[in-house]
């Protein structure tokens, strides 16, 4: 009986340990409209870390990255990596979007362009 109950707590520890490891690293992205035709996106992690370098992109309702012209009327993909404040800030396409914040398998978020608000 002693070994039963004492395997019984080494499970309920371990699954304990490995269901607060997978819950420790949730992303977090939020996305706001600067009012000049800009969109600023800001992320981060639940365990506080940084999102520097995490990818990002904005894309069609296909998944196909957007492109638009700049001021300059070169062309620019939507697409980069946060940068070090954690923040991407892209042109605001004239056509339905989303912005999909890409920490890996599993930890994607992705925010619907009309959801995005000043």
């Amino acid at each position: 009986m002693r070994k039963i109950l004492s395997m019984l707590v080494i499970f309920m520890a371990l699954g304990f340990f490995l269901t607060s490891r997978a819950l420790c690293h949730t992303p977090l992205c939020s996305c706001y409209d600067n009012g000049d035709e800009t969109i600023t996106c800001e992320g981060g992690f639940s365990d506080g870390s940084s999102a520097a370098g995490t990818a990002i992109k904005v894309v069609n309702k296909n998944g196909e990255v957007i492109s638009v012209k700049d001021e300059d009327g070169k062309t620019v993909f939507l697409e980069g990596k946060m940068d070090e404040d954690s923040e991407f800030t892209f042109i605001k396409p004239q056509k339905a979007y989303k912005v999909v914040f890409d920490a890996g398998p599993g930890h994607a978020v992705e925010i619907d362009g009309d959801e995005i608000t000043e």
